[in-house]
């Protein structure tokens, strides 16, 4: 690469800063920056990911977006793929040892999140690496040899390691290895940047060590925050059902992203849009001043973030699907269909329950006399109200704000 297509180094730490939780050391990373300019040679900065799940939510694309800001700039995105660490299993955050995946389950896995990944990496561009490339090859006495530059007691200062050895939990010697065999990755591909989460910290930092005893230049390490999920509190987390997933359909993740707090959204546009941060502080003030409502500057973010995913025309589908389910109040174009059998009169409560649309008839009957239920566009107010299924027909029925179901009696 020509040194003149590098942007200068302090435009290029500004787009690399944004968002970030911790660089160490941010004057480490600028020499590189202006070495790499000097010298017209990209930088090359890595992210390993263990493969322990086959799909991808919007808080793991968080990292995988710094690293696709370092490939904006230039710079050679080596992405990972920890193949062999995954069956030993990162003890990270862990409380307790975790069983390890088979080869079986982790090469299933890294064929399904590599095809998410490549939605946000440029393909043709990413160095894409598989630790079991190296790591497989390593000798009992390469493997003695590496054990023999770190200290045991260094590594039981590590906070999950510490809890669980206070609280006389069990620590398998195989979790002291990772994050050794991670920090060896490091020296392998001669990484000058390591990105990772901000638990992630201690094997990246164990990575600058192990260079430096290998005689390597210490990578720059750059840890990125974690995304807080829907409910505005906990980190995103299937497991907590707090999630957007990357491949949902586009309506499912279009509204799943309105339902955040109005505050967090800002957290969002950091996090998970290439916005620069001037162009995000100008929608902040927009807002602050009145000239934006807040709803609209979460559907740009909601808009942005499918298109990125899903493509423009899956995006502009879903703000013109929203629009019309909460804005104009109109029913989805697509609203479900559920057949129920011919069956003479079936009180309306009833009905909501076995199509669940509520979970309880207390619950219905609360909706009904809130005004929360329609028929074709029509309210019903007497939740005492019975409906002739005696015939074949068709209905539309509305409970609350966001469930359409198309209702067909045969």
């Amino acid at each position: 690469m020509n040194p003149t297509d590098f942007k200068s180094v302090d435009e290029q730490l500004a787009y690399l800063k944004k968002g970030t939780a911790e660089i160490i050391r941010e004057e480490e990373l600028r020499a590189k920056l202006a070495k790499s300019l000097k010298a017209g040679k990209p930088l090359r900065a890595k992210l390993g990911v263990d493969p322990t799940a086959p799909d991808i939510h919007l808080g793991h694309t968080v990292v995988i977006r710094k690293l696709k800001h370092f490939q904006d700039l230039g710079h050679t995105a080596v992405f990972l793929i920890g193949d062999f660490t995954a069956l030993v299993g990162d003890p990270s955050g862990q409380s307790e040892t975790r069983p390890p995946l088979s080869r079986e389950q982790v090469a299933a896995n890294a064929k399904t999140y590599l095809e998410q990944v490549f939605r946000i990496l440029d393909r043709d561009k990413t160095e894409v690496r598989y630790n079991s490339e190296w790591l497989d090859k390593l000798s009992s006495y390469d493997i003695v040899r590496l054990c023999a530059k770190y200290r045991v007691a260094r590594m039981l200062e590590r906070e999950d390691f510490h809890k669980r050895l206070t609280e006389q939990q069990p620590i398998s010697m195989h979790e002291l290895l990772y994050p050794l065999l991670v920090a060896y990755d490091s020296v392998v591909l001669r990484s000058d940047v390591e990105l990772g989460a901000t638990e992630q910290k201690f094997n990246l930092l164990m990575g600058r060590e192990i260079q430096r005893e290998y005689g390597q230049e210490s990578q720059v390490c750059m840890t990125m925050p974690i995304l807080v999920g829907l409910d505005g509190q906990r980190k995103m987390s299937k497991s907590l059902g707090n999630y957007v997933g990357i491949t949902e359909a586009p309506n499912e993740m279009f509204g799943k992203m309105m339902s955040i707090p109005d505050d967090l959204m800002w957290s969002y546009y950091e996090l998970v849009t290439d916005r620069s941060p001037g162009e995000i502080t100008a929608l902040q003030k927009e807002v602050s001043d009145g000239a934006l409502h807040p709803m609209d500057v979460k559907m740009k973010l909601a808009q942005e973030v499918i298109a990125g995913f899903q493509g423009e025309d899956a995006a502009r589908k879903a703000v013109h699907n929203f629009q019309r389910i909460f804005r104009d109040r109109q029913a989805p174009e697509e609203a479900p269909v559920k057949k129920v059998p011919l069956d003479g009169a079936k009180k309306l409560t009833t009905l909501l329950v076995e199509l669940q649309l509520v979970a309880s008839k207390n619950e219905a009957i609360r909706l009904i006399e809130q005004g929360g239920v329609e028929i074709d566009g029509t309210r019903v107010d007497d939740a005492r109200k019975e409906m002739d299924l005696s015939k074949a027909a068709e209905f539309l029925l509305r409970a609350g704000k966001k469930k359409f179901v198309r209702v067909v009696v045969e």
